[in-house]
């Protein structure tokens, strides 16, 4: 009996001292994966820090930009004829020196004139500034406006005799509409109603 409560008390030693280790294997285990969760959330704050300190940026950099976007543009549209008005400048240089300049020649001021008108529309042609040939033209509504109608015998029908003022286009689109004096032709009933009215008012005043 004595040997066998030993040979118990042996077995249940051995259980004790098997079972020892294994806790301390598992300890350590949760320790470790304790120390990684660490490690891998302290990572995840700096990259949490480094992706904010990005964002603050991107809205610092977003809203400095609008800021540059707003000015640009109200630059623009205060200055963006900067360009042409120092091209037209030495033509208003050139009829400042022609006005000064009195000769008494009229035809030889015109002359003038002219040649300055000629190198200002040049100047204006550069920026898609063109003019409208409309004497001698059929009258379009597109481009033309009619100020008058008159009858002529140099003209047909529908034709434009005069300009009053010229106009524009602008890169291919109308600028400003030539203002013309238009050719109407009358018809022979219309003449004869004409006639007609005259002889009555011939009639009444005998």
């Amino acid at each position: 009996m004595k040997f066998k409560k030993e040979h118990t008390e042996h077995n249940s030693k051995n259980a004790h001292s098997d079972e020892h280790p294994k806790e301390k294997v598992v300890a350590e285990d949760q320790n470790k994966e304790i120390e990684d969760l660490k490690k891998k959330v302290e990572e995840k704050e700096k990259e949490a820090a480094a992706h904010y300190d990005k964002y603050v940026r991107s809205v610092a950099e977003f809203d400095n930009y609008k800021k540059r976007a707003v000015k640009d543009k109200a630059d623009a549209i205060k200055y963006g004829n900067e360009n042409i008005i120092k091209d037209i400048l030495p033509f208003m240089d050139s009829l400042d020196r022609a006005l000064e300049h009195d000769t008494g020649d009229v035809q030889a001021f015109k002359d003038g004139v002219a040649l300055i008108q000629d190198q200002l529309l040049c100047c204006l042609k550069k920026y898609g500034v063109e003019k409208i040939e409309a004497a001698g033209k059929d009258f379009d509504p597109n481009f033309h406006e009619a100020l008058m109608q008159v009858e002529s015998k140099e003209h047909e029908n529908n034709k434009i005799v005069s300009e009053m003022e010229k106009g524009y286009l602008l890169n291919g689109r109308l600028l400003r509409p030539s203002r013309v004096c238009v050719c109407k032709k009358t018809t022979h009933s219309e003449t004869n109603n004409i006639n007609d009215e005259f002889e009555i008012t011939e009639d009444s005043e005998e």
